[in-house]
């Protein structure tokens, strides 16, 4: 059993994730700040499938300066988690695209059709966590105009639109969807970001929940509030409107 006693709201083993398609989690060994090589790789991936993930979008992060990552260097990666998850029997639907950060790299990126896009034509995109995106709207309708989907990766965890949540609504508006972490309502990340989630979820704004899986501390933190009602609850809620499983790859 997991964890030991519990009290009456909580349960002995982690329940199930409401999707069993993850579209955002940093898998890929040793292009970013996520699996380090291909053994923590075949942890994160073992454990995604307890808890009922059967299809994996990898995101590896695309950043000027820190993690500038091309589809050259994501393909190899990719090939090197398949080599480890066929090592080590394990048949699991793996994919990938990318979360890309809207900075300098990927205004060049989009010009160029540098990007990898997630099935249905998706891309999930980020803010810096220092400001947001000087034209995000303007990217929104750039990316529209080649016929690709917009999805914002964890918009909870901005602070500057915490304190200005018009923004959200404004976003939604210009055709952006939303792409929340589980991370964020496990408290993980702080009470903030759990709040500005539930805020987002009460709105009708989410389309997609995610990991965001990087390492074993995350693995922890989504084990513990998987154990408990709040999140049978807030699963009960979500379940019948995110589209995360329409992007699964067969």
């Amino acid at each position: 059993m997991f964890f030991g006693l519990f009290g009456k709201n909580r349960y002995t083993e982690p329940q199930k994730l409401c999707f069993t398609t993850d579209i955002h989690c940093h898998i890929l060994p040793g292009i970013d700040d996520g699996a380090k090589d291909t053994a923590v790789s075949v942890s994160l991936v073992e454990t995604m499938q307890q808890w009922g993930i059967k299809n994996i979008i990898a995101t590896p992060h695309v950043t000027e300066e820190t993690f500038e990552n091309t589809p050259q260097t994501i393909a190899a990666a990719y090939g090197e988690l398949g080599k480890a998850l066929s090592e080590n029997g394990m048949d699991i639907p793996v994919s990938y695209s990318a979360e890309y950060r809207m900075d300098g790299k990927f205004g060049e990126i989009l010009k160029n059709d540098g990007y990898i896009l997630m099935p249905g034509r998706h891309l999930l995109i980020e803010n810096s966590f220092v400001q947001p995106a000087f034209d995000l709207k303007n990217i929104i309708f750039e990316l529209q105009l080649k016929d690709i989907r917009p999805v914002l990766a964890h918009p909870e965890r901005y602070s500057y639109y915490q304190r200005k949540r018009k923004v959200y609504t404004e976003l939604i508006e210009a055709g952006c969807e939303f792409q929340i972490n589980i991370l964020s309502l496990s408290g993980y990340y702080g009470e903030a970001e759990k709040e500005t989630a539930l805020w987002l979820i009460d709105r009708g704004y989410v389309s997609f929940l995610g990991t965001d899986l990087h390492h074993f501390g995350h693995i922890e933190s989504i084990n513990r509030f998987l154990c408990t009602k709040e999140y049978s609850d807030i699963a009960d809620r979500l379940a019948p409107v995110l589209k995360n499983d329409t992007l699964a790859v067969l």
